[in-house]
Parts: structure tokens; C-alpha cells; sequence
């Protein structure tokens, strides 16, 4: 439990100490603020510290924004403020403002939860005036240090420290006036979401979410059941049978509505973790592409001698990766340009405020809601043959909206890209020795060339890999000579910072060539299992790039270089799986064997320093809270 201590005379007909105690807090009192650095200095560095003026009136639910939010060094309302053990020098220093012996502030008295911060060198704060609210001046030095003071969105929420009775008697009626529960549980909803997950899951699943918090059910939890339920779904998909069709389509909406409770959960709670974090950034999709094999095994095990459909699920999985991928590298490149506007945008903008154009562009680019509802109505009444079939054709209409809509926006956008962009687009770009290489021989070289050559020379070097492997016959020399030189095009395109308009394309081509190529080697090799070997191989680079996405928007950086070396970069992996079909194309069960190791070795590389770094403290506790569709 985390200690809280008031300081200054109680007020009458307070509940404050009440209310700290229902978040968890144990209350004890100072009389003024030498007394809050004495207390300070014997709590344990360890715990968080919040200061609170015990004057102050509102919502638990404020107060519980305010001090219990894991995520951030440091967060403030008005009259409460909390920092994690990352921002107790800065509270002390401010505090030094307040040496021991000084007088407290006239009003403006404190609650103190949590633990001691090491000394530090004095910070010179400015005595309070009688209107001072002590917290507040704190999360103002703070601020003068750098350290980022997290501000909770409160809408109708009430957070106030009055002047006088006449305030405090309307603060409470402002209080009295609006039930926090309601706003809590709108609040564990994201703000932008699909309209099924909008319309049909989320008016139930928040209460779903309540009743896991109040029986002390955490959403990593909730997250394990949902995995588990969407394995159950994948393996009543492998029996082939009719009901057991029904059946995966069934658990698949169960699973998708766990997996909406999870976070429901982690926001109406605050439970946010970096184990949460790794669980929620890799689970959805461990679940989709679990599913996929499902069906592509109860196809194979079905009725008439059954259908062997593993291309389509591969390309599935290729295509919803690649879309991702899409995402995430438009996101990057742009979310801190300056200059960033565009007639295309501001054209989006003004759509937004027309209601219905909200949904309908929602459900085009087909999220997971509804994508996932669209797999469960048709692995119910369909085939495991015409689901994928159907899925494809929506997926790939939904890259191309999105990919044309960006590509526009880019086009028209008149913005810098800052260093800091061009560093996540190269990591996302995933090059190994051999790209890397090229890129340092050929620099100067690629300095000299167009704004457009990154873009182009990887869409190029892409197409070529893809179209050779395609085109000649399985374990033709050519596609290794195609791999070599999509090596040679990888390392031009990323030998200059990527900071063009369309650089971003380059990491989502990168994925579409090392993937399309394993797909199209491993469809025409005829040989018996080499479909979902290539399966397994290209989930577990693909988990690879989804980790290096979750560590970069948590602001850690990419996985180390010593691991992107190992696992060869996409141009390494790519010529590998081409050398490997071009010397065991005579063997029976050779290129299958080939595939299995490769996808048996990245596998155990990737997750082991993936489990390494999002258990360790240095791991962000990200969570996904802008609702953009995955």
C-alpha cells in the first residue's frame, strides 16, 4: 500500500482521507512542508509520491487519474500532483524552495502519497502567496525541469481547491451534479474506433470490463483468455467440420470481445504494465494468424478429399502485414514534421464533420472489428476456400484507399521530416550486412540522386525478386541473381536519410518482397508441407517487425543491432530462401526442411530478446490509445 500524509489542519466535512484510502493509500499527516520533506525522506525511494491539498474537492475518479496512472514520470491536476521515483530529484529540489523550519503556506495544505526522492541541488521556487496551491507550484517546476507533467483530460470531471466556503459549497454541487462512474466507464472506451467495435461490442464490453475489475482481474488476464479462446477458435476450425465451423466463428467474436475488455479494463483501472504492453502489441495478431492456419488445416481435413487453401492463408497474412506496415512507416514519418498540412488533409478534415462519412471511411479500410466479425459470419456459413477469398479481396480494396490516400496527402503535404523520423523509417526498414554494406559503398552515389530514388529503387529491386521467383521455374539460379540484386537496390534506398516524401513507402515494399517472395518460392515448389513451413517462416519475421514497431512508438528504439545482423536483414533472409530453392529443388523434402530450420531459428532468436526486453524495466508501458484501426 502507498502512504499518503496530509499536512495542515483537517477540513470539516472532508472525505479526502476516504478517498485516498479507496485508491489504495495508507494517509498520514504533516504539519507543514519541512514536515513533507521528512516524510518524503523516509518512505522508501522505491514508491510514488503525491502531493495533494487537502482542501481539495472533486471526482475519486480525478484524484485517481491524477495519482495512479502508471505511465508517466510525473501528472498534475489542479490541487494534486504525483511523481514516479524517475522525477523525485526534481520534486526535492522544488521542495528545497521550502527548506525545513520555513513557514507553510497560509492555505494550500498537502497530502503526500508514496516515497522519498533523493536529494538534490536547491531549485529556487517562489514563496506562495496566500492564494498558492502548493502541488500546483510543484508540477510548475517540474515542468521548468523537463520533466513532462502528464495533465489528465477531465471534461466534466471536477478537480478544484475553492477559496472560501462559498467556493467549496459549488464545487461540491459541481461534484454532486455528475456520477464519475459514468464518466469512467465512457472513459475505458477508446475515442476513435470501428463502428462495430463502436456500436456492437463496446456498449456491453465496459461493463464486462467493470465487473473483471471489481472480482481483482487484471487485463493481462483477460488478454491470456482472449488468446486462449482464439486457439480454441483456430483449432475448431482445423476439425473441417460444419460445426465445428460454427463453432470457431462463435469463439472468434468471444475472443474479439475479451480482446476489446482487456484494454477497456487497463483504462477504466489504470492497469497499465510493460508486460501488458507486450501482450496487447503482439496477441491480436498471434490470434488472426493463428486463425488463418485453422482454417487452412479444417480445408485440408474436409469433406471430398479436401482443399488445400495454405497459399491464400499465407497471402492473407502477408497482405494484413503489409498493411500494417503501411501504417505504421506513414505514422512515423509524419506524426512530428513541421509544416505539416495538405489540401488532401484538410479535404479529410472536413469530411470528418459530416457524421455519416465518419463510419463509412471507418469500415472501408476494414479494421479489425469488422474484419474479424466478416471472418466469423463466413467460416460459419461458407467455406474455408471462400473466406479467404472474400478477405483478400477486402483487404487488398482497403490497402489500396488507405496506400492512394496517403501517397496523395504526402505528395501535397509541404513538410520537413525531422531526423528523428528518417531514424524510425530505417529501422523500420530492417537492413542487414549486405544492405548496410552496399548502402555505405554507394552513399555518395545515392546523395546525387532524385528526391523520389528510395521509393523507387525498392519498388523496383521488390517487383524484380518477386516477379523472377514467379516467373521462372522453381529453383532457377535466376531468382538467386534477382535476390543479389534486390540487395544491391535495398542498400541504395536506405544509403541517405529517408526523409523524402514518400520515403515511407520503402519498409512496407521491403516486407511485400521478402514475403511475396518465400510465398511465391513455397506455392511453387510443389512440395508436401512447404506452404506452411513458409507459414511458420514468415510469422516469425513477421512477429520480428511487429516488436521493432512497439518498441519504437514506446521511444526505446529498435531491437539491437546485433540481433537485426543475426536474423540477416530482409535482404539476407530473401537471398537465403532463394539459395536454399535453388540448391534443394531436387530433393524431395529439402526446401521444406530448409524453411522449417530458418523459421525455427528466427523464431527462437526474436522471442527470446523480445521476452528479454519487454519483461525488463526498461521496457515502456505502451498502450494503444488513438483507436486507429489495426
Amino acid at each position: 500500500m502507498s502512504t499518503a500524509i496530509l499536512t495542515g489542519p483537517a477540513v470539516a466535512g472532508s472525505s479526502l482521507e476516504d478517498d485516498l484510502r479507496s485508491l489504495g493509500f495508507d494517509v498520514r499527516t504533516a504539519a507543514d512542508a519541512a514536515g513533507v520533506a521528512r516524510e518524503l525522506a523516509a518512505t522508501p525511494a522505491r514508491e510514488r509520491v503525491a502531493l495533494v491539498d487537502p482542501r481539495f474537492v472533486g471526482h475519486v475518479h480525478a484524484l485517481r487519474l491524477a495519482l495512479t496512472d502508471p505511465r508517466f514520470p510525473a501528472a498534475a491536476v489542479h490541487g494534486a500532483l504525483t511523481a514516479q521515483p524517475d522525477a523525485r530529484a526534481a520534486l526535492t529540489r522544488a521542495l528545497t524552495a521550502y527548506a525545513p523550519g520555513a513557514a507553510a503556506p497560509e492555505r494550500g495544505a498537502l497530502a503526500v502519497a508514496g516515497a522519498a526522492a533523493t536529494p538534490g541541488p536547491e531549485v529556487h521556487l517562489p514563496a506562495p502567496d496566500g492564494s498558492a496551491v502548493l502541488p500546483d507550484a510543484l508540477a510548475d517546476a517540474l515542468g521548468a525541469e523537463d520533466i513532462a507533467v502528464h495533465r489528465p483530460e477531465l471534461g466534466v470531471l471536477v478537480a478544484d481547491v475553492p477559496e472560501d466556503a462559498a467556493g467549496r459549497a459549488e464545487a461540491q454541487a459541481r461534484t454532486r451534479a455528475v456520477d464519475d462512474e459514468q464518466v469512467r466507464l465512457r472513459s475505458a472506451v477508446k475515442a476513435r474506433d470501428g463502428f462495430f467495435t463502436t456500436f456492437c461490442i463496446s456498449p456491453y464490453s465496459r461493463y464486462i470490463a467493470r465487473w473483471c475489475a471489481r472480482r481483482g482481474l487484471t487485463p493481462n488476464q483477460v488478454t491470456t483468455a482472449s488468446l486462449l479462446t482464439a486457439l480454441i477458435a483456430a483449432g475448431c476450425a482445423a476439425t473441417g467440420t460444419r460445426p465445428g465451423f460454427i463453432a470457431a466463428g462463435l469463439l472468434l467474436i468471444g475472443s474479439f470481445v475479451l480482446d476489446c475488455t482487456d484494454g477497456q479494463l487497463a483504462r477504466y483501472s489504470l492497469q497499465y504494465s510493460t508486460l501488458g504492453a507486450w501482450l496487447d502489441a503482439t496477441f491480436d495478431r498471434a490470434k488472426e494468424y493463428a486463425y488463418y492456419a485453422g482454417l487452412a488445416l479444417g480445408a485440408a481435413r474436409g469433406g471430398g478429399g479436401g482443399d488445400d487453401v495454405w497459399a491464400l492463408a499465407l497471402g492473407a497474412m502477408v497482405l494484413q502485414t503489409c498493411r500494417h506496415v503501411v501504417d505504421f512507416s506513414f505514422n512515423e514519418a509524419n506524426h512530428d514534421a513541421t509544416g505539416n498540412s495538405s489540401p488532401t488533409a484538410a479535404l479529410s478534415n472536413r469530411l470528418d464533420s459530416v457524421g455519416w462519412t465518419v463510419w463509412l471511411r471507418r469500415m472501408i479500410v476494414l479494421p479489425i472489428g469488422e474484419r474479424w466479425a466478416l471472418i466469423a459470419v463466413l467460416t460459419a456459413c461458407t467455406t474455408p476456400r471462400i473466406t479467404f477469398y472474400v478477405l483478400l479481396i477486402g483487404c487488398a480494396l482497403a490497402a489500396c484507399y488507405t496506400t492512394a490516400g496517403r501517397v496523395l496527402r504526402s505528395l501535397t503535404r509541404k513538410a520537413r521530416r525531422t531526423d528523428r523520423a528518417a531514424l524510425a523509417l530505417a529501422d523500420l526498414a530492417d537492413s542487414g550486412p549486405l544492405a548496410q554494406g552496399f548502402a555505405a559503398a554507394f552513399r555518395g552515389v545515392a546523395r546525387r540522386l532524385p528526391a523520389f530514388a528510395a521509393p523507387a529503387l525498392a519498388l523496383f529491386g521488390a517487383a524484380a525478386v518477386v516477379a523472377v521467383a514467379a516467373l521462372t521455374s522453381f529453383g532457377s539460379p535466376w531468382a538467386v541473381v534477382a535476390a543479389a540484386g534486390y540487395a544491391l537496390t535495398s542498400g541504395l534506398a536506405v544509403a541517405r536519410p529517408l526523409k523524402g516524401p514518400l520515403d515511407w513507402l520503402v519498409p512496407p515494399v521491403f516486407r511485400a518482397a521478402e514475403y511475396g517472395t518465400i510465398l511465391v518460392l513455397a506455392a511453387d515448389s510443389g512440395v508436401n508441407g512447404a506452404l506452411p513451413a513458409a507459414f511458420g517462416l514468415v510469422s516469425a519475421v513477421a512477429y520480428h517487425h511487429y516488436d521493432t514497431v512497439y518498441r519504437i512508438r514506446g521511444g526505446t528504439g529498435a531491437p539491437p543491432h546485433w540481433l537485426v545482423r543475426a536474423i540477416g536483414g530482409h535482404e539476407g533472409r530473401t537471398l537465403a530462401v532463394t539459395v536454399a530453392a535453388a540448391l534443394l529443388y531436387e530433393q524431395n523434402q529439402g526446401f521444406t526442411i530448409a524453411l522449417t530450420v530458418l523459421a525455427a531459428a528466427l523464431a527462437l532468436a526474436v522471442l527470446s530478446e523480445s521476452i528479454r526486453f519487454w519483461v525488463s524495466s526498461g521496457a515502456p508501458a505502451v498502450h494503444d490509445e488513438t483507436g486507429e484501426p489495426a
